[in-house]
């Protein structure tokens, strides 16, 4: 099973997921609205206030799309609600000026 695939992805309290019958996931939240078309060989469920993915086959194209979905998923519950930051400055010294601007 993929590692990546087989986490579930926890719904932080104000993100509301849909999944239509075509596997459409809607994912809403307080900074917008973001949607995601799932291959139908991954089927999503939703339990309480997690997601989990699973895939009907072994095959190598269905393991790679179970992590790449779930990744997609995830992404967008963050994105959702409480957005991306962004680093400035290039590789370790861009990380560092991050870290201290987290610390303070």
């Amino acid at each position: 099973m993929s590692r990546i695939g087989k986490l579930p992805i926890a719904i932080p309290a104000g993100v509301q997921i849909s999944v239509s019958k075509s596997n459409l996931v809607t994912v809403k939240g307080k900074l917008g609205q973001l949607q995601q078309q799932v291959d139908p060989k991954i089927t999503l469920k939703i339990e309480g206030a997690t997601i989990t993915m699973e895939r009907h086959s072994e095959e190598r194209d269905d393991r790679s799309k179970h992590g790449l979905y779930r990744s997609l998923i995830f992404n967008m519950v963050k994105g959702v609600s409480e957005g991306f930051t962004t680093v400035s400055g290039i590789g370790w010294r861009g990380i560092q000026s991050y870290r201290q601007r987290a610390a303070s």
